[in-house]
């Protein structure tokens, strides 16, 4: 058998005697926490706008959550689902939700009604963390029929007095009757379940993604693949202990939930919140709270580098910035660095591999393909093999194209109740990502296509099938498809084709409306082309490539 040209990792040379060092994570993220906490005690944990929590306030607040949820009847293993901004209220509903010994369930707070309910049910869900807001307009019905039996809803203009109206300029909403108030259990002084905390194998998330095919489906994180990375990305940025980083990216999403909340416990810093990304907010908090590390996608990048307020001075603190989730243009790196200084570090990875799998190691700029113009998104750890294989799982030679295959202490178990799904993205533990790309000999990562119909839209995966399904409810669509097409701020948009039903009077518009309405603000089409009739197969089935090669065309 011919040895893995891939095994042999020549990455390592791309990395420094820190990078490569073997390291020993804590269990769970709940453990980091509390050392943290014994550490540094009065250090702020979390900081949101004039708000700040420190970490042995924070300790015992998320303990008083978890408090609550076993009084409640929360057991072991059960699933407690949240949904809510980046505001305190997130981490004091996760630490609580691990410290009593659940599965959480990240929700986008973007989701519709019917998209909640889907994972709702999916998941077995017995605990919603959400905002009063939400509870209130959709939520306490996509709950209802669900093993829902526990809600708990937050204000997130609480624990801070500025209320910036560009993001909190929301009303506060009497407490539900059918809910409690989640910082009023915080605040109750209720001890922590006793018993032995997370074990490195136990699910920490089931964070619902489209993957490589199919509808969404939660991928198992394990308290250790999110403890793998997070250690990982602590250790190897160098960044002081105690530093300051900025959530940028949704904690909700894997990325900020790893490299943003995560690293920053590991690393006993401290977690800036400012609720969603606004541009005008999130350069105030910059120069308010001096962060010195934050990730998002590029399309983030682009709205700060564009605001008129923007200076030099805003990206000062930072010892350094990442990007992931979505395409990194290299113009886009080159005009960050000339306007503001950093150099903008790429990134990739997955759901499935719990964030990043290769970036682009501090103090190293990532090179462009001479070919393709691409940009390097990085390279892997020194414990991860990244290997490029083609369609018969047989590595290719460096320089060649192929699906990316990723094996590593970040790749989770498989995903939740779904066995064939697992076996066939998880061969022998290794990670099918089902994205096109190559490495070269240096070891250096590049992503150039999908292998599948996937859209990435501003770093939100969107599985065409899930819109065309909702284009197929409106009563005179007849056929639909759905692709990707090249967007210059988001990566890529959702484009829907459709042919209509004889004597149909709906245009584009009021089908891209009609999606807007059932659908989370990243899924539903920018645009809605009309045809008399869609390319199929002889057997029936819409040809998505053609549609394709006509946008292209």
């Amino acid at each position: 058998m011919t040895a893995s040209i891939y095994a042999a990792k020549p990455w390592l040379a791309l990395l420094n005697e820190d990078q490569r060092a073997r390291i020993t994570p804590a269990d769970s993220v709940v453990d980091a926490f509390r050392a943290a906490a014994a550490e540094a005690p009065d250090r702020a944990a979390v900081v949101y706008f004039d708000g700040r929590l420190g970490y042995r306030e924070t300790d015992e607040l998320s303990d008083s959550v978890a408090g609550h949820l076993a009084a409640r009847g929360l057991a072991r293993g059960d699933r407690v689902a949240i949904m809510l901004q980046n505001s305190p209220h997130f981490v004091l509903a996760l630490l609580g939700a691990w410290k009593a010994g659940a599965i959480v369930v990240p929700l986008n707070p973007m989701y519709k009604s019917a998209e909640v309910g889907h994972v709702l049910a999916d998941a077995g869900v017995s605990a919603l963390i959400c905002s009063d807001r939400a509870w209130d307009a959709y939520l306490r019905d996509a709950a209802a029929g669900t093993s829902v039996r526990i809600a708990l809803t937050a204000c997130e203009r609480d624990l801070q007095t500025r209320d910036d109206a560009r993001v909190l300029g929301f009303e506060r909403l009497p407490q539900a009757a059918d809910a409690e108030d989640l910082l009023s259990a915080a605040r109750a002084g209720l001890p922590a379940p006793a018993g032995p905390g997370p074990a490195p194998a136990d699910t920490a998330l089931i964070s619902y993604t489209s993957g490589t095919s199919g509808r969404p489906k939660g991928a198992m994180n394990s308290h250790g693949n999110i403890m793998f990375n997070a250690e990982r990305q602590a250790t190897g940025q160098g960044l002081a202990r105690g530093s300051c980083y900025f959530a940028l990216a949704p904690l909700f999403h894997i990325t900020g939930m790893v490299c943003q909340l995560a690293a920053c416990f590991a690393n006993a810093g401290t977690l800036a919140l400012a609720y969603r990304f606004e541009a005008g907010v999130v350069l105030d908090a910059f120069a308010e709270h001096r962060p010195a590390y934050t990730v998002g996608p590029s399309t983030a990048f682009m709205a700060l580098a564009a605001h008129p307020d923007v200076t030099p001075g805003h990206f000062a603190s930072f010892e350094q910035i990442s990007s992931g989730g979505a395409p990194l243009p290299p113009a886009l790196v080159e005009k960050f660095r000339a306007a503001f200084g950093p150099y903008v570090h790429n990134g990739y990875g997955l759901t499935e591999c719990t964030a990043p799998c290769a970036s682009v190691p501090p103090g190293v700029e990532a090179p462009v393909d001479p070919a393709s113009g691409t940009l390097a998104v990085g390279v892997p750890g020194p414990d991860t093999v990244v290997r490029i294989l083609d369609d018969t799982g047989a590595e290719v030679p460096f320089g060649e194209q192929g699906e990316i295959a990723v094996r590593g202490p970040q790749v989770v178990p498989g995903y939740w109740n779904m066995p064939d799904a697992t076996a066939e993205a998880f061969p022998g533990g290794e990670l099918r990502t089902g994205d096109i790309g190559f490495m070269d000999e240096a070891g250096w990562l590049y992503v150039v296509d999908r292998k599948k119909d996937m859209i990435n839209a501003s770093g939100f995966k969107v599985w065409p099938r899930e819109v065309e399904d909702v284009l197929y409810t409106h009563p005179e669509v007849r056929e639909a498809a759905v692709v990707g097409i090249p967007d210059s701020y988001r990566g890529e948009s959702v484009k829907a084709y459709v042919s209509l039903r004889p004597g149909a009077a709906v245009d584009g518009d009021g089908l891209a409306t009609y999606c807007k309405e059932r659908l989370a603000a990243y899924k539903y089409p920018r645009a809605v082309e009309i045809l008399p009739e869609l390319p199929k197969t002889t057997s029936g089935k819409i040809l998505r490539r053609e549609l394709r090669s006509r946008r292209d065309a």
